[in-house]
């Protein structure tokens, strides 16, 4: 037989003998790439590195550093964690075990209603590591559907699987388990694909896995939770077990401590610790209600944010947090958004809805009048509470609640001012994240997706030419989401990465075609016609609530100086000296700072580890030395020691200039 020719993503080809697989050509690159290669992409598609290669086909190999390598040793884990579980508990059932982001997970049914411990995962890790241990190749093979249902006879879930699928039912759900119709590129509508390693362990799946058990070990399982099989409150609940899977010993290690750092910065239990926020059981999910110390805190992040618009070229509006249905209607809410609105008030007969958005109050503001193209471009900004009514089970804290305030702007442009309102935007929204100690972002640019696109493509081009160039004038790497964008307009969501590295979704500038259109908005040109303005969205912090959960979790509770509720505390050696501290926080508070004292009721070494704990930027001890000769003692926060004899004017200068280079 003739060899076939391989070409390589450098531009390069390889020549190699008929029937060559993945692993031939890894091996013929390098020794190194044929021991780090888990999966071949072949035109695309991804397959084993068993299978053979195709005459002139395109061909990557696929290793553990990349995304794809991840997903397929995260998939292959999930398979071990089944056979596991199937040999541990004879008569247990599977279900389907997918890889998510930074891990995977596998959902049960166990014997006679029993659950998951604590001490089973222990025992399901041994048993997944003598797997590993084995080496046990992974075999896929194809069979038909009817064969498939006696191979996984007593086993409800992959029957049902099979069943749907074969009927062209699938759901989401199953994504990634199996397919009937060309898997790897090669298979016949109608056959099933599975996968076969150890002693007659088999699982559906459209693959690819790893060569063998042996390519997987860096793993940890982690929880037990209940799921609903599909999803469905009507079917059977499952026990679904969690867990991560990594290339390397070291990536798990930063992984999990990742996941300690996280668990200690989780808003919530920061904001009970410092007294910050709460959810009373009263308000119903989703809502909260701010303490004294989370609403100066607040009132900081507010008051700069009105400051940064007041001096960026806004003008500030304010709306109702109710309208009549016409509105919504009008706007199209009530078309494509219901779902996420809460429930009409029946009022004087007419239907009034709480606001989920402020963009439809702006668009009255602006068609309150006629415009002229000499009054554009016109910049709205509203610090707007809104109201939508999110899933109980997607509650969480302030990142996801049902009551919010959004930063929320609007720009009504015409199509020449769009690329230079978008260039002026993103630096703006980039300027003020920083303000805040962002300094690490990411950017996603969406486009015009293939169907049912509002607005004529010259005017999508533009727009999206504009965020491109904005994006490259700010110096910002991004990743393009092709057909990714709304059907009214392309957009920009920028993420920023906190202390402990993960990114978080804030701001976004989305280009809207579709509103002006809906409520007639014009402005009158320069040749005296009627034109369409062009709409621009932009929530810089998305929401007040949420930017200050991420900044509480980014700083782990000690907010810079400039944000703290409390940026100074006074403690007094003894009773004696509760005059002196007094007078300290008389010209702290008088000079504009956050001060108080905390009196000599206590020992001193207490009182300085509660301003510890309460994450205090400053905490200053003052005695009869510092009564005498005016100076205090410093306990910085981070500090490796105490500054002592400090003189206080030095203190205040050297606090006003730390807080206003923060601001």
């Amino acid at each position: 037989m003739a060899d076939i020719t391989i070409s390589l993503p450098d531009g390069s080809k390889r020549i190699l003998p008929a029937g060559a697989s993945g692993a031939d050509l890894a091996a013929d690159i390098g020794p190194g790439l044929a021991k780090a290669a888990l999966i071949v992409s072949v035109d695309g598609i991804q397959r084993d590195l068993a299978g053979p290669l195709d005459d002139g086909a395109s061909v990557a190999v696929i290793t553990a550093d990349s995304d794809a390598g991840l997903h397929t040793l995260r998939h292959s884990t999930a398979h071990v964690l089944a056979q596991a579980v199937l040999d541990l508990w004879p008569g247990a059932t599977y279900a389907i075990g997918p890889p998510i982001l930074n891990g995977f997970y596998y959902d049960f049914e166990l014997p006679d209603g029993a659950t998951f411990s604590a001490d089973d995962l222990e025992a399901i890790d041994a048993r997944m590591r003598e797997i590993i241990a084995a080496d046990q190749p992974f075999e896929r093979f194809e069979t038909s559907a009817s064969d498939a249902l006696g191979l996984f006879a007593g086993h409800r879930f992959k029957q049902e699987i099979i069943e749907r699928v074969t009927a062209g039912e699938a759901g989401s759900e199953m994504a990634g388990e199996m397919a009937a119709t060309a898997p790897q590129g090669g298979t016949a509508a109608g056959v099933i694909s599975c996968y076969r390693n150890g002693d007659g362990f088999i699982d559906l799946c459209m693959g690819p896995h790893v060569p063998s058990t042996g390519r997987l070990g860096h793993f940890a399982l982690q929880t037990v939770a209940g799921a609903y099989w599909r999803g469905d409150e009507g079917q059977p609940m499952l026990q679904r077990i969690y867990g991560t899977a990594w290339a390397s010993r070291k990536e798990l290690a930063g992984h999990l401590h990742r996941l300690v750092e996280a668990e200690k910065r989780d808003h919530r239990r920061l904001a009970a610790e410092l007294d910050l926020v709460s959810w009373p059981e009263a308000l119903g999910p989703g809502l909260a209600v701010w303490h004294p110390k989370g609403a100066i805190v607040r009132k900081q992040i507010e008051d700069y944010s009105r400051a940064r618009h007041e001096t960026g070229g806004y003008d500030f509006v304010f709306s109702p947090h109710i309208a009549k249905a016409v509105l919504w209607e009008t706007s199209g809410h009530l078309d494509f958004y219901a779902d996420s609105m809460y429930p009409p008030m029946e009022v004087d007969g007419a239907s009034y809805y709480p606001k989920p958005m402020n963009c439809p109050f702006h668009v009255l503001i602006y068609d309150s009048g006629q415009r002229s193209y000499r009054d554009l471009p016109l910049r709205y900004f509203e610090l707007g509470a809104v109201y939508r009514y999110e899933l109980s089970g997607a509650i969480h804290g302030l990142m996801r609640s049902r009551g919010f305030t959004q930063d929320d702007a609007h720009i009504f442009c015409t199509r020449e001012q769009v690329a230079a309102e978008l260039a002026s935007l993103l630096e703006f929204t980039l300027s003020v994240l920083r303000a805040f100690g962002f300094d690490d972002f990411q950017a996603k640019l969406s486009t015009r997706p293939t169907e049912k696109a509002v607005g004529d493509q010259e005017l999508w081009d533009m727009a999206t030419d504009g965020l491109r160039e904005a994006l490259s004038t700010a110096g910002l790497s991004y990743v393009v989401d092709e057909g990714g964008g709304a059907f009214y307009g392309p957009k920009i969501d920028v993420d920023v990465t906190d202390a402990i590295g993960r990114p978080w979704q804030l701001s976004t500038i989305q280009l809207d075609f579709n509103l002006p259109e809906r409520f007639g908005l014009e402005y009158v040109g320069s040749d005296g016609g009627r034109h369409r303005p062009v709409m621009i969205h932009r929530a810089l912090m998305g929401s007040i609530e949420r930017f200050f959960g991420v900044l509480l979790e980014h700083y782990a509770g000690a907010f810079p100086t400039w944000l703290a509720p409390e940026q100074v505390r006074v403690l007094p050696v003894a009773g004696e000296h509760q005059g002196y501290a007094e007078s300290i926080v008389e010209r702290l508070v008088a000079d504009g700072f956050r001060a108080s004292v905390d009196p000599a009721d206590e020992p001193l070494g207490k009182r300085v580890r509660a301003g510890k704990v309460a994450k205090v930027p400053h905490v200053l001890v003052v005695g009869g030395d510092d009564v005498a000769n005016g100076t205090v003692g410093e306990n910085a926060r981070g500090a490796d020691s105490p500054e002592r004899d400090l003189p206080l004017d030095d203190f205040v200068e050297r606090l006003a200039d730390e807080v206003d280079a923060k601001r």
